[in-house]
């Protein structure tokens, strides 16, 4: 059995079904008006809603034969819970790559002994600048 998560993120892998839960953030809708803004029949409409439902992205109410389906937030919270808990790596590793940057753009301000050539790479003892990997690891 495939748990609530990778559901969710099967779910969300496709940009109809994106589409769709975006419409629902509007508020309910039925398949008709949820096959509008598509080039495709009320049967493929309603098999991306099958899949968002296994996934617990979306309900289906049933009030005769009008069955708007709504959007479930629970799910996206939980995804929205595991994509933070990677801020942490993202922030270090754009704090590393601007540290990287600003004393590469300091190399290119300091002018050369000899003046010929301004090429970080070529810099010698003027600093030392430390790649994100070197940074974070080293």
């Amino acid at each position: 059995m495939t748990d609530e998560l990778s559901r969710t993120f099967a779910a969300l892998a496709d940009p109809t079904r994106r589409a769709i839960l975006a419409r629902l953030a509007d508020g309910e809708a039925t398949v008709g008006e949820l096959a509008a803004p598509f080039d495709m029949t009320f049967a493929a409409v309603s098999k991306h809603l099958r899949v968002l439902e296994a996934a617990g992205l979306v309900s289906r109410g049933r009030e005769a034969q009008y069955r708007p389906a709504r959007l479930e937030a629970r799910p996206l919270a939980a995804a929205s819970r595991w994509i933070s808990d990677y801020e942490r790596f993202w922030q270090d590793s754009l704090g590393a790559l601007d540290h990287y940057l600003n004393a590469l753009q300091q190399l290119e301000s300091t002018p050369s002994r000899t003046g010929a050539d301004d090429d970080p790479a070529d810099a010698g003892d003027r600093a030392v600048v430390q790649t994100p990997e070197e940074t974070n690891h080293g």
